[in-house]
């Protein structure tokens, strides 16, 4: 599936058509290049979930533990600061993964063969000003 924003305006219906896409998949996995949009996506899509809290990079903490309205966690991961996917093994990103809680992930290459069998990718390509595409694809 492919989605079109033209403007930052356009991710609330972005982030309304991801969450439609993704169903009961729990892993999410985001990629992108540098500056591409993968936090600012994230945020419209924590506010289309009702997370109850600001929606921040990550980066230096590797993982933000979101609740929503609806008393439900979702974990965000930033991964771009690991040197070794045994940095994810580390803080225990198994249990993460099958805690049966939205996973979002940033950077998921640095994780290697960890990442789970079963994950929805979403692709940002970057289109310069405020324009972006989205592919969304359901793996495992």
């Amino acid at each position: 599936m492919l989605i079109k924003a033209d403007a930052l305006s356009d991710l609330p219906k972005v982030a309304s058509k991801i969450i439609d896409f993704g169903g009961e998949d729990k892993i999410w996995v985001l990629v992108g290049e540098m500056g591409a949009g993968k936090t600012t996506l994230t945020k419209a899509l924590g506010q289309a979930l009702g997370v109850l809290d600001i929606v921040q990079s990550p980066t230096f903490s590797i993982v933000n533990e979101y609740l929503t309205d609806k008393e439900e966690t979702i974990y965000h991961f930033d991964f771009y600061r690991l040197e070794r996917p045994e940095e994810a093994v580390a803080i225990g990103i198994e249990e993460y993964f099958y805690s049966g809680n939205l996973c979002i992930l940033e950077w998921p290459q640095r994780i290697g063969g960890l990442m789970p069998d079963k994950f929805l990718k979403i692709e940002i390509e970057d289109l310069g000003a405020e324009q972006r595409h989205y592919k969304l694809s359901k793996h495992g």
